[in-house]
């Protein structure tokens, strides 16, 4: 269905009859899991600083009898920033559209319009539409720090910010472009790889290309060199136009299903690098892909051996919860999260932060001047994720994904 730019109208928004449903889920959840648009951390600033330090490395570190006391210990911290990225939208509806609730478009059907106030109704959609742009954001923002206003804040997202427990199942373990990140020349992206026409890859990072969507699978349209190839969305589809720049990186998506052992060596590598510690908000957070991938894997693994087996008249498996060597890690679907990507988040690390505007909160709605005969309002927020130790993340990328 169409979207509006601009006024809506008795034109451009008819009225209808009978129960309206939402047909774009509206689910949040990594944003709802961890305060939403009214919870968080409120700040006097667009950049939010955190801290972080280590202790030094064990060892048995005896001392003599008698001895003196040794020369004194102390560890240096460092900071971790991040930065509020605005996000601002506006919904305008004419006087007549408002006033003619009760007009509707369909002929003969008996029925009223469920819709008694057109522009609050429009600006609750678009409250939902920028928790959801917020959502994504939190999960692949590419962070920007301008030095001017010629350029907006980007936040950084959470699978920007992992880079200690990192695996790419995919390509050899090599995220491509991750030394020399590749560009692009209208439709043709220049970068090393070992593609096909009909591979599925995904991008994790894409400079000023605004074209293309970070975490959408695309697939290999063309290859016309080992250095050039051109993307689909769809397979067999036409070539998208991407445009010209650089700093584009991308994962290969494998086609190889992933065994137990997948999982357990990035369990195993969170743990050894200080995660894991908080096993009551340890999460696994993947789409649908990734869910069907935990499945298989763990009910080929473990569901043969139930002692119930054959006795049930219901048949499935729906992993909800995972017992690993690590702890119990609870099983989150974020649709906005990446097909290829499966992450372990520790929740309590987490949290959004705003700007708080003087006299408007953090996020808000208002009225905006009259300039005709029409209601308008805008939506105006300042908002980054704050993800405390990245150690405490983990991300696996290049999975197999079923689209």
């Amino acid at each position: 269905m169409p979207g509006i730019t601009g006024q809506g109208t008795t034109y451009n928004l008819p009225n209808f009859v009978g129960e309206l449903f939402q047909i774009t889920p509206e689910a949040t959840p990594l944003l709802s899991a961890i305060g939403g648009l009214t919870g968080g951390v409120s700040i006097k600033s667009v950049e939010r600083e955190w801290q972080i330090e280590d202790l030094r490395d064990n060892d048995q570190n005896v001392a003599l009898e008698g001895a003196n006391a040794p020369a004194g210990q102390s560890r240096v911290r460092s900071n971790v920033t991040n930065i509020a990225e605005i996000h601002h939208s506006a919904v305008e509806t004419s006087y007549t559209k408002q006033g003619t609730q009760n007009k509707t478009n369909t002929a003969g059907v008996e029925g009223t319009n469920p819709i008694a106030n057109e522009h609050d109704h429009q600006v609750m959609n678009e409250l939902k539409a920028v928790a959801k742009d917020v959502n994504h954001a939190f999960w692949n923002g590419e962070y920007n720090k301008p030095s001017d206003n010629t350029t907006a804040r980007k936040t950084r997202g959470l699978l920007q910010a992992i880079s200690t427990n990192r695996i790419v199942y995919s390509n050899g373990g090599v995220e491509l472009g991750a030394t020399v990140p590749g560009t692009s020349a209208t439709d043709t992206i220049t970068m090393t790889h070992s593609f096909t026409a009909g591979d599925k890859v995904v991008f994790t990072a894409r400079g000023a290309l605004m074209s293309i969507v970070i975490g959408r699978v695309y697939f290999v349209q063309s290859v016309s060199t080992t250095v050039s190839f051109k993307i689909a969305a769809t397979l067999g589809g036409a070539a998208i136009t991407v445009g010209t720049g650089a700093g584009i990186k991308a994962i290969p998506v494998s086609t190889t299903a992933p065994v137990l052992d997948t999982y357990n060596q990035l369990f195993q590598r969170a743990y050894d690098n200080g995660g894991l510690g908080d096993v009551v908000n340890a999460t696994i957070a993947c789409n649908s892909s990734q869910k069907r991938n935990l499945t298989a894997t763990y009910a080929s693994a473990y569901a043969k051996s139930d002692p119930l087996a054959g006795t049930r008249n219901v048949g499935g498996v729906n992993l909800t919860t995972i017992e690993t060597d690590f702890g119990t890690l609870n099983i989150m679907l974020d649709r906005q999260l990446p097909q290829d990507a499966l992450a372990i988040v520790s929740l309590e690390q987490l949290a959004p932060f705003f700007l708080e505007v003087e006299g408007q909160g953090h996020f808000f709605e208002e009225p905006l001047a009259k300039v005709g005969s029409a209601t308008r309002s805008q939506l105006y927020g300042e908002i980054g994720l704050e993800y405390g130790n990245e150690k405490a993340h983990a991300q696996l990328r290049g999975l197999p994904v079923f689209i």
